[in-house]
């Protein structure tokens, strides 16, 4: 679990005209067995399914024996490597950017937990910082993700119910704060006071808006809709159980086509199994994969100071204090490949790991799927599933030391 490359590229190595070649690439409709991809000024230029593309004035990658996917886009993750987003320096962000273009991830939203009015705008200043400052050859910082604090205290999972909040104005929505340039995120339970209304004031604030943490009724999950909510967080995690009796926000998720969801796809917080269900019922184009992933993540098992409380990890198992889990450990890269042996395509892996997480954020005239005109954010996968070379706008973030590199650099 969690790979390391061999080979970390120093940073800013940008290359004017870069060509890819002999490597099998999903498209968005499917896979070519052998193609060379062509990148010019952090752009896809050319996709050639002939593979025979004139490499006379590129620098050349051979990418025999690996696949090529979009780059792996995480929008719910606490932190990594030791480092906790809700305490992280600039320079801490930019290691867990690092480390997740490792794993494949090229670009990520650093999640918050429920916390004082102090500690969000001290660590909404950091990925600020983070976004503006030099680049980093690591996955891109888009913004922040608020898990809370309007969220039901029922369903609180490992968040700190202290700090959760109702809404009555939208002053209360003025203390979360944002800078213009990021993108912005909100887990919220429609059934808290003042919910609704709460989905309409950020929808006119250009908020992307997900239910979690909830036992929303369907009347309640209707109105949420309609007011602009159309994602779940962490699906059947931290919600009502499904019944017969009552279907809860379960049943709606499932129900709705319009409705999509995400998935923590760690073996531990949805049973293999029930992937397989969802992918029945929902299908590929409406699941979402993400990490959750605290800053344990990539550290290994042990005991860890995390939001003010020893969250202990074994055989890569979470724990707080109350035995609830708390986060995951893995990356995306983990939960892509869990998916591989339920016979889950290439094709639909792209689409539940980038393509989708690209769209939901508005991104997707920009990034999340391998066409010419869109940024070459790209991860190149062997047969094993390990990443060998992550390409972030351009730029080489990773590379494994026995690719074959040839021709002339220009930087």
């Amino acid at each position: 679990m969690n790979q390391t490359p061999e080979k970390l590229l120093p940073q800013n190595l940008r290359l004017n005209k870069l060509v890819l070649r002999h490597a099998a690439v999903v498209l968005p409709d499917r896979i070519v067995p052998r193609a060379a991809i062509a990148v010019e000024d952090g752009l896809i230029s050319v996709i050639d399914e002939t593979d025979a593309l004139d490499t006379s004035d590129a620098e050349t990658i051979d990418l025999s024996g690996t696949t090529v996917l979009p780059g792996f886009i995480d929008f719910h993750i606490h932190g990594a490597v030791g480092v906790d987003v809700m305490e992280a320096t600039p320079a801490g962000l930019h290691e867990v950017s690092r480390y997740l273009a490792s794993q494949g991830v090229v670009a990520w939203l650093p999640t918050f937990v429920p916390a004082s009015d102090e500690n969000y705008a001290s660590a909404i200043d950091a990925i600020a910082e983070s976004i503006h400052g030099a680049e980093s050859a690591g996955a891109r910082v888009l913004g922040v993700h608020y898990e809370g604090p309007f969220v039901n205290t029922a369903q609180c999972g490992a968040l700190h119910v202290e700090h959760f909040k109702s809404y009555s104005s939208p002053a209360d929505l003025d203390r979360l704060p944002v800078k213009p340039e990021m993108v912005r995120m909100i887990t919220l339970a429609p059934e808290v006071e003042g919910g609704v209304e709460l989905i309409r004031e950020l929808k006119r604030r250009s908020w992307v808006v997900s239910i979690g943490h909830t036992r929303a009724s369907l009347e309640v999950l209707d109105a949420a809709l309609a007011a602009g909510a159309q994602h779940m967080t962490h699906f059947m995690n931290a919600m009502a159980p499904l019944h017969h009796r009552s279907p809860g926000p379960i049943g709606w998720g499932l129900a709705h086509e319009d409705v999509g969801i995400d998935v923590i796809a760690d073996g531990i917080h949805l049973d293999p199994f029930m992937l397989r269900l969802l992918l029945k019922i929902k299908g590929a184009k409406a699941i979402s994969l993400i990490s959750d992933a605290i800053a344990a993540a990539g550290k290994g098992d042990g005991d860890y100071n995390i939001w003010g409380e020893t969250i202990s990890v074994k055989n890569g198992r979470t724990a707080n204090a109350s035995g609830s889990i708390a986060g995951s450990v893995i990356s995306m890269l983990d939960a892509v490949r869990l998916l591989f042996p339920l016979g889950v395509s290439y094709v639909d892996v792209a689409q539940m790991a980038a393509t989708n997480p690209a769209h939901l954020l508005g991104l997707a005239h920009e990034c999340g799927s391998i066409e010419p005109g869109k940024r070459a954010d790209l991860v190149a996968l062997n047969n094993a599933g390990d990443v060998q070379l992550t390409l972030i706008g351009g730029q080489l973030a990773s590379l494994r030391s026995e690719l074959n590199q040839t021709g002339r650099r220009e930087s």
